[in-house]
């Protein structure tokens, strides 16, 4: 029997995230994702019109939402791992990339992360629903 291989940096680079406070937040979209992998079709562009506007459903919504539609923005399903998994894949950490550059309003990040994964028509509903759920976490 062998036991798996656990690289020193890897879980030095999750203490850091998570005493940078991003763990809640991957752990939601996790969570999310995973309830939304049995929902129906929802188009990108729609979605975000039909938003509620009680702000507590708006705000759960926005995050169901988020993560139904990220597959039609990054042109491929993302690779997310369960909740509380130590490693993150290379979509998630680019999600948190975005969702950090958001919240701290690194406009050059941002332009930088959506230019090089999303096409130019999605920028605008990517932005909106990132940002509303990781402005809004806290309350979710």
């Amino acid at each position: 029997m062998t036991s798996p291989l656990r690289l020193p940096h890897l879980e030095d680079l999750h203490d850091a995230r998570i005493q940078q406070g991003h763990a809640p937040l991957l752990d939601h979209l996790r969570h999310v994702a995973r309830d939304a992998r049995c929902k129906s079709y929802v188009d990108l562009f729609g979605a975000c019109a039909s938003l509620s506007v009680n702000r507590d459903i708006a705000m759960q919504a926005a995050s169901d939402v988020l993560m139904r539609c990220l597959s039609q923005a990054l042109g491929r399903r993302p690779i997310l791992f369960r909740a509380g998994e130590p490693e993150t894949s290379f979509d998630e950490d680019w999600l948190l990339a975005l969702a950090r550059s958001l919240q701290t309003g690194d406009t050059a990040s941002c332009t930088f992360l959506l230019h090089s994964r999303v096409p130019k028509h999605a920028h605008r509903n990517l932005v909106f629903l990132l940002g509303n759920v990781a402005d809004n976490f806290p309350r979710i």
